[in-house]
């Protein structure tokens, strides 16, 4: 434990060396200020204190001296402090900026398939439990450290003083050593435990808020209450075990200052009564180890701390040390001008075990509206996905205008390829907003991409047009409304390859009718429609049906229907659209 925290504080300097060097040095100045009190407390107690009670008193100038010597070391205690505590916290701050930075940009280059199979209330208990606890242990660290400065100043101090409480102090701080040792290996498994459990905490609420609806509808909240409570517990009983570890730790820590002050009094007074040291010193070395309470304090507070810190940066280092795929390509080519062909060469892809796509061929011309179409499970989805770069095919290549996928810059695959899901997600704020995305585009040419979306007619009757705000993920839309917004934020970029992944489900065949006809005549992009509607399949240039992950057949509907199986599926797509 002791190794792994060393190297969390390691890491922590290499982050941000200045602020971190500075607060060490502010309390390498503080305890070295601290010392230098007890010492004046020590000399004013035997040259000014105990001779005040003389007949001839103590002269006015010695008084003095010994003022304007408490001030000077109380400045520069005060000095310290103030360094060490705000560039303590800057580091801690920027630290946490860091962490959060490093899993933002890593959860943003990981591939879809880690976001699938990693639950949202565990990212954000990384991005926010996990980097909060990492780094609480540095907000006493610079005072720990200054903590070994102070026992090493002490330990001079009392050597000078008498070497007896020089013994005191060397049978002392090794104690809490051993202490620190005792604990950290029975608080580790705790602390791990307790953090997992925040995730899993996290990641119930955050599918029942998110299911809110469908909890409600179908009478789930006793059961959602009995899931959180199982979970609640867990953690309660993760963090009580911690705590009960803690509770034996903190007094402990708190009485050793303590019994050195009992054992440097006994010492002490029987050293004055042998004329060995004076009152003085003894006065100096009591001084001393009160003043270690607090510092101790700090320093136990750290060694508790830092447990939980390194199994939390652990779990943060986790995910910043998931494989991603390479994103820029070595060197990039250049799309060609206009529509872009897509063609798909004996693509291969899987879910783990799972096989999705196996040996999956087709290409699809330039301009060219092609419906893809199969039963659930078929690998639908998976093709617009790896066609949009969301994923990498474990096998074969994919081509956008002749270009290999992984030879060009994902950038500018995301520009030239647009997916439009049919779970469509929007966010609280403005539609234009929503379908702008920061796209630095005109107020006529938004207009007119909402308007081939068939969207603009509705924008335009809502309470403030464009600038109205929708709900939390577009509650306040229809469904319909939602997807042609959806669909008008994909276009507002030009695309030169659209993939419509079901995106057109809920809005009306006729207005479906519109679009696509809208798209034909406007977008000039490849259009790849997942589609489930006979209405939708028979308004493509072409139908790939794809069967077991292959293709099973591509071509005209009409000539599609000669495969039985395409057939069967059509008809049961016509018979669930006249229910």
């Amino acid at each position: 434990m002791l190794r792994r925290g060393l190297r969390l504080f390691w890491r922590v300097f290499r982050l941000h060396p200045r602020p971190f060097t500075v607060s060490v040095v502010g309390a390498a100045a503080f305890a070295f200020a601290a010392v230098a009190t007890t010492v004046v407390l020590g000399r004013i107690t035997d040259e000014v204190i105990i001779p005040a009670f003389d007949d001839d008193g103590v002269a006015a100038s010695r008084v003095l001296a010994a003022v304007v010597a408490i001030m000077a070391v109380a400045l520069v205690r005060a000095a310290g402090a103030a360094g060490r505590r705000f560039f303590a916290a800057m580091t801690e701050f920027r630290t946490q900026r860091t962490f959060r930075r490093g899993l933002s940009d890593r959860y943003l280059d990981l591939p879809l398939a880690y976001h699938q199979a990693t639950s949202t209330g565990k990212l954000l208990a990384h991005a926010d439990a996990d980097v909060e606890t990492a780094t609480l242990v540095l907000r006493g660290l610079p005072f720990a450290i200054g903590v070994v400065f102070l026992i090493v100043f002490a330990v001079i101090s009392l050597a000078v003083v008498d070497p007896l409480f020089m013994v005191v102090g060397l049978l002392l701080f090794p104690a809490l050593g051993v202490l620190n040792r005792v604990y950290t290996a029975r608080v580790e498994e705790p602390a791990g435990r307790a953090q997992h459990e925040v995730g899993v905490v996290s990641s119930i609420a955050h599918e029942s808020f998110d299911g809110a609806l469908v909890v409600k509808a179908l009478g789930r909240e006793d059961a959602e209450g009995e899931r959180m409570a199982e979970a609640s517990e867990r953690l309660r009983v993760a963090r009580v075990d911690i705590g009960r570890l803690r509770a034996i730790f903190e007094p402990a820590i708190d009485a050793f200052p303590n019994i050195g002050i009992v054992a440097l009094l006994a010492i002490g007074a029987w050293r004055v009564s042998t004329e060995a040291i004076t009152a003085g010193d003894v006065v100096q070395a009591m001084a001393l180890f009160g003043m270690l309470a607090f510092p101790v304090r700090v320093l136990g507070f750290v060694l508790e701390e830092l447990p939980r810190s390194v199994v939390s940066v652990e779990r943060v280092d986790g995910v910043l040390d998931e494989v991603v795929p390479r994103r820029a390509p070595e060197t990039s080519l250049a799309l060609p001008e206009g529509p872009l062909g897509v063609a798909f060469e004996d693509v291969g892809f899987g879910y783990g075990d799972l096989p999705v796509l196996s040996d999956f061929s087709a290409a699809i011309a330039p301009g060219e509206v092609v419906a893809l179409v199969g039963a659930t499970g078929a690998g639908k989805s998976t093709v617009c996905e790896l066609l949009a770069g969301l994923d990498r095919p474990s096998q074969g290549a994919i081509m956008v205008g002749g270009v290999d996928i992984d030879r060009i810059d994902p950038d500018v695959l995301s520009r030239e390829v647009a997916l439009v899901f049919q779970e469509t997600f929007l966010f609280a704020t403005s539609v234009r907003e929503n379908i702008l995305l920061a796209a630095d585009v005109e107020h006529s040419a938004l207009r007119r991409v909402a308007d081939l979306a068939r969207a603009d007619r509705f924008i335009m009757q809502l309470p403030r047009g464009y600038d109205t705000v929708v709900g939390e993920r577009g509650v306040t839309l229809s469904g319909g409304q939602r997807q042609r917004v959806a669909l008008a934020r994909a276009l507002v970029r030009q695309p030169r390859v659209l993939l419509l992944d079901d995106a057109t489900s809920a809005v009306d065949p006729v207005v479906e009718a519109e679009i696509l006809a809208g798209l034909r005549e406007a977008a000039e992009a490849t259009v790849l429609i997942v589609a489930h509607r006979v209405s939708t399949i028979t308004l493509a240039d072409r139908v790939a049906y794809l069967a077991d992950g292959r293709l099973a057949g591509l071509g005209s509907h009409e000539e599609l229907l000669t495969i039985p199986a395409y057939e069967a599926m059509v008809r049961a797509y016509e018979q669930v659209q006249d229910e």
